[in-house]
């Protein structure tokens, strides 16, 4: 199963339409007094920022925290080209290939997220930030002290090289998300230029912000298009170190990082080395967790979090496991049809294979009750869509009715509840009117599609995780004669499938932020369905989903983003895109008993193990020194 974060899709922060970056408190440059141009040291969408231009260090961090030790991880989360199971390339922000995880660990940006605030980011390359009073053009003024691992200083050049490439050259996700980005200039040695269109989403300013900054020495000569093992220059906390192709990479923690003893930067990157593991198969990955081969994971997984952590390591105190309450998102994650295939072109059949899925006979029998049941794609939010549409979502969806569904302007559609006993005859039985009405025809034990064709779905992945909650399922289909079938393929293969649009059906868990921006197009917005490599993979194009993301990419107000979402999500639940699976309530940690965490836990976030540190004495009493 595929998981993907609006955090990895551009590092910290993400898009949508410029409100007032204002933030406090407001400094003048007195060159741009009479200009009415905004100076700050940091940028947000809605109101002022938390933080005062003198904060020391983020709130959920511990300043004193030690450095050294180790922390061994698999990618459980990515952007770009990232692969779960395996990489072939070390740069994971162009199309080609399967990156490796991590990578933003070892590049910088303008600026940086904090987890106590939505889209809200603090300088780290920029020491300052001029905004003009129509918010299109950012100056950003950088520390002149910043510097590449190489030593070479690190420059208003290598900025517009960095934003020029990638909007160019980029994955075809983030080349979506930089359409408006219109200009970036190197004004002088430390001092940069973005400028951006009239059209520009509300959030474009953070994300532009927040982008890697590459240097363009190391890639003059270099296709950074082309796949590449040869470690990248960066400028960051970490640097890659050694690796072995689909096997493992690590990154080396920089001494003299020269944004060390930043406020952004105190008591973050405490481990010296940070290794990401890659196991194709959970089992295996699950074996070498308890060998300690890994030795800090969240578990996705119930079963194994209800039945498998009973081992020696875990029964004698070396090994911990912990649930924390969840407090940032929960991931949109489903079965996603795609729409582009003929045979689910119409409404009726999506629904028709949807109600075969027996949430309640799997949460119970697979995943021991762990589980709720995912209704929205803005679940556990305000901004999940609950009964009639108010008179605001109202005002947004009137432009549309001739052309949207009835059921839009109705309570929105739920998943049906299930008698748990893994064959509901009532909600088969309903599955079969719907085929019927949509024109299927049933030939013996064999359902058929209108054109007389057997019904056959392929369900594609590169994991068989999902194999046992998938298997009853397809049970289901049979009972109505779809046939369906599982087929696992290798991840190079299920990567060029994917990005091709190549598939039937496929399992993700597609990330959000927690205010919803542009960043929504790549999942659901026209021109995402028919760009390769975007992850629309569901194939959705409706101009009513197009208007209603402009509103949510251009909102003035956390208000109109729930207002927007809301009518967003009536229309895309209405749509029968996917078939919701379930999120888990709390985060389930588990690892090896050598860490320490501070007090304080983000606003929006774990924090795990980013904000960490190794415990030098613990590690000696596990026999991990």
């Amino acid at each position: 199963m595929a998981r993907w974060t609006r955090r990895e899709a551009l590092k910290g922060t993400a898009a949508t339409l410029a409100l007032p970056a204002i933030a406090s408190p407001v400094l003048i440059n007195p060159a741009f007094a009479e200009t009415g141009w905004t100076e700050t040291h940091g940028l947000s969408t809605f109101g002022e920022l938390g933080l005062p231009a003198d904060f020391k260090h983020f709130a959920y961090v511990n300043p004193a925290a030690p450095k050294g030790g180790f922390v061994t991880i698999q990618l459980r989360s990515g952007g770009g080209n990232q692969s779960f199971d395996t990489f072939n390339t070390l740069n994971s922000f162009v199309d080609k290939g399967d990156g490796v995880g991590g990578t933003e660990l070892i590049f910088d940006s303008l600026v940086t997220s904090h987890a106590d605030e939505p889209l809200t980011a603090y300088g780290l390359l920029a020491k300052s930030i001029l905004i003009a009073p129509d918010k299109l053009t950012y100056r950003f003024k950088l520390r002149e002290q910043a510097r590449f691992h190489d030593g070479s200083p690190l420059t208003a050049e290598d900025i517009a090289f960095s934003m020029n490439i990638i909007k160019t050259k980029g994955h075809s996700s983030y080349r979506l998300l930089l359409r408006e980005l219109e200009s970036v200039t190197a004004d002088d040695r430390h001092t940069v230029t973005v400028r951006l269109t009239p059209k520009k989403s509300r959030d474009l300013h953070l994300l532009v912000g927040s982008l890697n900054v590459f240097s363009k020495k190391f890639w003059d000569g270099r296709d950074f298009e082309a796949a590449i093992l040869e470690p990248i220059l960066g400028s960051s906390a970490y640097r890659m170190g050694r690796f072995e192709q689909g096997r493992f990479m690590e990154y080396e923690r920089v001494a003299d990082y020269w944004g060390k003893d930043l406020p952004v930067s105190v008591g973050l990157n405490n481990f010296d080395r940070i290794r990401y593991e890659y196991y194709r198969d959970r089992n295996v990955a699950f074996e070498a967790f308890k060998a300690g081969s890994i030795t800090f994971q969240e578990e996705y997984t119930a079963r194994q979090w209800a039945t498998g952590y009973d081992f020696p390591a875990l029964r004698d105190g070396r090994v911990k496991r912990e649930e924390l309450p969840r407090t940032g998102t929960t991931a949109a994650q489903g079965w996603y049809f795609n729409t582009r295939r003929e045979m689910f072109k119409d409404k009726r059949v999506r629904e028709a294979i949807a109600i075969c899925f027996d949430f309640e006979w799997t949460n119970k029998n697979i995943m021991f009750g762990l589980r709720a049941r995912t209704t929205s794609y803005f679940e556990r939010s305000d901004k999940k869509a609950e009964g009639l549409p108010s008179p605001e979502e109202l005002a947004l969806l009137e432009p549309f009715r001739a052309t949207l569904d009835p059921e839009v302007f109705a309570a929105p559609w739920v998943p049906p509840v299930s008698d748990g006993s893994g064959n509901d005859r009532a909600l088969l039985r309903r599955a079969n009117e719907l085929l019927l009405a949509a024109g299927c025809k049933r030939d013996g034990a064999i359902m058929r599609l209108p054109d007389g064709k057997p019904f056959e779905i392929e369900f594609l992945d590169s994991n068989p995780a999902l194999h046992p909650h998938t298997q009853p399922f397809i049970a289901n289909l049979k009972r109505l004669g779809i046939e369906g079938r599982l087929r696992t393929v290798d991840p190079a293969q299920y990567q060029n499938r994917t990005n091709g649009f190549e598939f039937d059906m496929v399992s993700l868990a597609l990330g959000g932020s927690q205010i919803p921006g542009d960043t929504l197009r790549i999942v659901m917005g026209s021109e995402a369905a028919k760009t390769p490599g975007s992850r629309n993979y569901a194939g959705i194009a409706d101009p009513a989903i197009d208007a209603l993301l402009t509103v949510i990419a251009n909102a003035t107000s956390y208000k109109e983003v729930v207002v927007a979402c809301r009518a967003l999500d009536r229309v895309f639940r209405a749509g029968r895109y996917w078939i919701p699976m379930w999120h888990a309530p709390t985060v389930w940690l588990a690892y090896w008993d050598m860490y320490e965490r501070p007090e304080v836990q983000p606003k929006f976030g774990e924090g795990a193990p980013s904000t960490w540190w190794f415990n030098p004495e613990k590690a000696r009493r596990i026999g991990r020194a």
